[in-house]
């Protein structure tokens, strides 16, 4: 059902998500509001440490920022002074919901959730295509992967439209918006790819650059075993005289030297970057690279979003859910392991589903999409 609208709505809100790989995915529902309301002035708020990811985007007129010691007050009288027509809630938790009350936006549209609808005026029924991510039990999963495992206990087949991106046009539709997909879209500048070259010393590379992303936020499940990416880089560099780029937050330092140690040490072949930009300075070298070698995160969005081309090992997750399936240049890897995915953060067997992806299969996925053919 529709939001009706006596008048179109002129300065609208946006509560965004509060975590990288998700903002990334909303960006498509953002595209579709610009589409229908071309004239009205979108503002989108969202944590602080998110900010810049806006900048420069298309969909955005203003961005407003909260740091994680606001309270709810504080960023009720932020938005007060704005005078929003409408406000439409991306998040699912009762917390965002009531954000936009405090601050007496007239009309506040978010999905249907407990706890929270009462500070909303229109409730969004969920959608009938919505597929929710099942965690798997150490029981359940070494039934799977016995000889003979128990019949249905296998995870359906997962259909593309069961996608995260759906969950925010399912919203953006529910105020007259197009509801089909796209991909997502982030923006860097010339400027901004021009000034990283200078800071990090990249000016003068005339070798292939390509990017490398070993970390994974949410656990060790989700990543592809270090001493893998070690191995494919190094083979990888061997056939392209490569400069590798590592990438990661501050807690992937260690991994990223790790690798980096490993590389041929003659001529400049490598820098670790992990944990040593900011956000735009990630997102314009990330656009610098002829393809990045990532696991399911935050960068992996952020790089495909940008047009680079990626390459994931798949395990844990699923890329129908969350996956970059909407991006021409992404190659999704995956074995055949039948517990995958289980969403957890760690496996509690054989890691058959990330250790099933060998290095040769990286390698040739990642020569094809850096341009170079295949062998």
């Amino acid at each position: 059902m529709s939001v009706c609208f006596k008048n179109p709505p002129r300065r609208i809100l946006l509560r965004g998500t509060n975590w990288l790989g998700d903002a990334v995915m909303t960006t498509p529902a953002l595209i579709r509001l610009r589409e229908k309301f071309p004239g009205a002035h979108i503002a989108l708020l969202g944590p602080e440490k998110l900010r810049d990811l806006w900048r420069h985007h298309p969909a955005v007129d203003e961005i407003i920022s909260f740091t994680a010691d606001e309270n709810l007050f504080a960023i009720a009288k932020k938005l007060c002074a704005e005078k929003f027509d409408l406000a439409l809630v991306l998040p699912n938790s009762p917390r965002s919901a009531l954000e936009v009350f405090l601050a007496g936006i007239p009309q506040r549209v978010g999905c249907a959730r407990p706890w929270r609808n009462f500070f909303l005026t229109q409730t969004v029924a969920p959608r009938a295509g919505a597929v929710k991510m099942h965690k798997r039990s150490k029981s359940e999963i070494q039934r799977l992967v016995s000889p003979n495992p128990e019949s249905g206990i296998r995870n359906p087949e997962i259909p593309r439209s069961a996608h995260q991106i759906f969950e925010y046009l399912h919203l953006a539709a529910a105020l007259g918006a197009n509801a089909e997909p796209l991909a997502p879209l982030l923006s860097v500048t010339p400027e901004e790819i021009e000034a990283v070259k200078i800071k990090f010393g990249l000016g003068k590379i005339t070798a292939p650059i390509l990017g490398l992303n070993p970390g994974a936020e949410y656990g060790p499940a989700k990543r592809w075993p270090v001493e893998k990416f070690t191995a494919a880089a190094r083979e990888i560099q061997s056939r392209t005289n490569c400069v590798w780029l590592l990438f990661g937050g501050k807690s992937d330092a260690v991994i990223a030297s790790q690798i980096a140690s490993q590389l041929p040490s003659a001529n400049f072949n490598s820098l670790n970057l992990a944990g040593q930009t900011s956000l735009r300075e990630l997102m314009a070298l990330l656009k610098l690279c002829r393809v990045l070698l990532t696991n399911d995160t935050g960068p992996m969005h952020v790089a495909a979003a940008l047009g680079t081309p990626v390459v994931v090992p798949f395990g844990s997750t699923s890329p129908e859910l969350t996956g970059p399936i909407f991006s021409a240049n992404a190659k999704i890897l995956q074995s055949d392991a039948p517990c995958a995915p289980c969403f957890l953060r760690e496996c509690p067997i054989d890691f058959q589903c990330m250790n099933g992806i060998s290095v040769e299969r990286v390698v040739v996925a990642v020569w094809s999409a850096a341009g170079c053919g295949q062998t």
